[in-house]
């Protein structure tokens, strides 16, 4: 059986996701809701809920998302709707259609002249 990865994560990472956390939870409580009511409204567990807002980094990303919609924290920028959302990803599909589809290292020219 392989052993789990202990993975480490830069220290802009986990500000980022302890700042986000924060944000759920203040925005939670300015709500006055409970963490079962907005856990139940997300389809997830109440622990879960409770991992996302302790910045814990395995969280999927979709739901603390999902919830973070929920509660109407803007993701990206603070006047984007969804429409803008897609038009933003619009936009970086073309730019991505553009670029090679991978990317290999250039090989190494053997020099053999003696």
């Amino acid at each position: 059986m392989p052993r789990s990865i202990q993975r480490v994560y830069s220290r802009y990472t986990l500000e980022a996701i302890k700042l986000f956390a924060e944000m759920i939870r203040f925005e939670r409580k300015n709500q006055k809701m409970t963490e079962s009511e907005l856990a139940e409204r997300a389809g997830i567990s109440r622990s879960m809920l409770q991992r996302i807002e302790k910045a814990d980094p395995k969280c999927e990303l979709g739901v603390v998302f999902e919830v973070a919609a929920l509660l109407g924290i803007p993701l990206f920028d603070a006047t984007a709707d969804v429409n803008r959302l897609i038009t933003y990803r619009r936009q970086t599909e073309e730019k991505l259609s553009l670029m090679p589809r991978r990317i290999r290292k250039p090989a190494k020219e053997t020099f053999d002249d003696f």
